[in-house]
């Protein structure tokens, strides 16, 4: 009967025995092992020779107890090596938990922890991946089987084709819409440079509009949209499509988490350099060591990690789309610290910049 071979990596192995990790040269560590080696076999030839060993058993003895000596201090010094092989024949193979002990300070033990951050990197986006693919199909699944379901009830006689048979599946087609047009947007944003198309943006006419917007977002919970622009002709120069982008972004997150009857405030002005426009709601707001991770891609409300203010409904795109077309115009997004509510911050420069239209995401 053939007992399987286990696994490389599960082998019992050797304890690596690493004296030379503090040298931060592989090339001192060379010139040690050489030293060292050529020390104790002269050592040893001395000692035989004058003990009467004589030379057919001194020098076999020396030989002997110098590549042992050798072969111990060299596996300590290529030990990382040989994790990184075993680690990346594993990552090949979809496993990117394996890690790489890395102690020293020479050339190698900065390769084992460049590998190292390497490996989280592919980590995280394997969970990304993972993780965009259940979002999607989800998000697919629900309106594509509502709007099924509706079309079946009609075909069938159950329900009528009435007005308001029609605007329920109406409502079915605009969120698939919303969502093929955001992973569009995330196929545009992973394939590099989005061009800006900047102009003079008035900003108490754009954010009117918005709040027109949100009103028809948010007609069930009998919000409010109060505008206020300090100076009302405020310009700010923007991409009007991107800029549009960002602010209904912010603002289906304020309707989504308010309040029935509550206020969702839109407000702007200069500050120095810079103009500031405010989304304030009502809603239950975010937690504070949680306001930077909520601008991170796929950050959901049922994420354990994540409480307060995050969209459950959504693809966990939105804000950080916010994020990236922000920093595209060279400003800056962020949550801002309220003791009530949620107020979302956005500072644009108030004149046009010279910075290529490039932005990670």
């Amino acid at each position: 009967m053939t007992v399987p071979t286990p696994p490389r990596h599960q082998r019992p192995r050797l304890p690596d025995v690493r004296p030379l990790d503090r040298l931060r040269s592989i090339k001192i560590k060379l010139g040690v092992l050489v030293a060292a080696a050529v020390f104790v076999a002269a050592l040893l030839t001395w000692i035989g020779l004058n003990n009467a060993l004589g030379p057919t058993r001194t020098f076999p003895i020396v030989i002997v107890i110098a590549l042992v000596m050798t072969q111990v201090l060299a596996r300590g010094m290529t030990s990382p090596l040989r994790e990184m092989t075993s680690a990346a024949r594993a990552m090949a193979a979809g496993d990117y938990s394996r890690r790489v002990r890395a102690t020293s300070r020479d050339e190698v033990g900065e390769l084992a922890t460049a590998f190292n951050r390497m490996a989280d990197d592919l980590e995280q986006a394997d969970s990304l991946r993972r993780e965009m693919v259940a979002n999607v199909s989800h998000e697919l699944r629900t309106p594509v089987t509502a709007l099924q379901a509706q079309l079946e009830n009609i075909v069938d006689g159950v329900e009528d084709p009435d007005p308001e048979a029609m605007r329920a599946a109406l409502a079915q087609t605009q969120r698939l819409s919303r969502l093929v047009a955001t992973l569009l947007d995330l196929s545009r944003l992973e394939a590099g440079a989005v061009d800006l198309q900047v102009s003079d943006v008035p900003v108490q006419q754009f954010l009117e509009e918005a709040a027109q917007e949100g009103r028809l977002v948010g007609a069930s919970k009998d919000l409010t949209f109060p505008v206020r622009v300090d100076p009302p002709e405020l310009t700010l120069p923007a991409d009007r499509e991107r800029l549009h982008q960002v602010v209904a972004n912010l603002v289906q997150n304020a309707v989504r988490h308010s309040p029935r009857g509550a206020p969702v405030r839109l407000e702007a002005h200069r500050a120095g350099g810079w103009v500031q426009i405010d989304v304030i709601d009502e809603g239950p707001g975010i937690a504070a060591d949680q306001r930077q991770r909520v601008f991170e891609r796929f950050a959901r409300g049922n994420t354990p990690a994540i409480t307060g203010q995050i969209s459950t409904g959504g693809t966990g795109l939105g804000l950080s789309i916010v994020r990236w077309a922000v920093t595209l115009h060279g400003g800056t997004v962020e949550v801002a610290d309220t003791d009530t509510g949620c107020t979302m911050r956005v500072m644009m420069p108030s004149r046009r910049t010279s910075r290529p239209a490039t932005a990670a995401f």
